[in-house]
């Protein structure tokens, strides 16, 4: 296990998460319905997504704001788990919005 840092740049994850958004990730870390995750989507740069549901072929991970963003709704797929590189535990930037996911 291991530990990442993301930023969140797009809008797919509002009102939770917003564009500048700093997070904690935990790497290795089986996710569980519900919890913010980063994935490696395809032909996309990584994304945060909520894990949905996970079935023999991966995690479905959706967008808070579908209008925005693209998911396993929008491919088609659940994410392999491979594919799944880490569980965020905080927001860390900005103050305001500093706590545990």
């Amino acid at each position: 296990m291991g530990w990442l840092r993301a930023v969140v740049e797009g809008r797919s994850m509002l009102p939770r998460l917003r564009p500048g958004d700093r997070l904690l990730v935990r790497t290795g870390r089986e996710p569980r319905p519900g919890r913010a995750v980063v994935v490696r989507l395809p032909d996309r740069p990584l994304a945060v997504k909520r894990a949905g549901v996970r079935d023999a072929d991966g995690w479905w991970v959706e967008s808070e704001n579908p209008a925005e963003g693209t998911d396993s709704w929008t491919i088609g797929r659940p994410v392999p788990p491979g594919d799944v590189l880490g569980v965020v535990v905080l927001r860390y930037r900005p103050l305001r919005s500093f706590g545990r996911m």
